[in-house]
């Protein structure tokens, strides 16, 4: 295994793993907070912090499968072990940004321009928490065989 597989690889299942946390994050700490605050409230931070949240979460989300796809492309190349689970972390890893094509972003959309009654609003939180763990599945998962890729090329 090259230096340069081996650095890159670090980095990725590093990225991969500062994903998968701040997604955890923020169906732990984030989602039962939206749900402590009054629609108002909770309308008046999100409007607040939405930038901030995309600023964020988005670079991770694309950092990671980029790296994983580079990652992927070296130990193909190579005809490394470690290839396939790589290959598998970089789909989960799209799949992350897929979901939010899918849910995220018109549900976002909605929570920013204040269109959900607020009655249905813990309901749409809970449902975006839901989907929130979905991510954190898949994000996880592509962390998981991160490892195993970059351990498997080891050899």
């Amino acid at each position: 295994m090259s230096i340069f597989t081996k650095i890159t690889g670090l980095i990725t299942v590093l990225v991969l793993g500062l994903t998968a946390g701040a997604m955890l994050t923020e169906a732990v700490i984030i989602v039962p907070f939206w749900l402590s605050l009054s629609p108002t409230e909770f309308f008046d931070w999100y409007s607040k912090n939405q930038a901030a949240l995309v600023n964020y979460y988005s670079p991770l989300e694309i950092w990671s499968v980029i790296l994983t796809l580079v990652t992927s492309i070296l130990l193909l190349i190579t005809k490394q072990e470690g290839k396939l689970p790589m290959v598998a972390s970089t789909v989960l890893s799209i799949l992350v940004i897929v979901t939010f094509f899918i849910f995220f972003k018109d549900a976002n959309a909605s929570f920013n321009t204040r269109s959900i009654a607020h009655d249905k609003l813990a309901s749409a939180i809970i449902t975006w928490g839901n989907w929130q763990w979905l991510r954190v599945g898949l994000g996880i998962a592509a962390f998981i065989f991160g490892l195993f890729a970059i351990q498997s090329a080891k050899k």
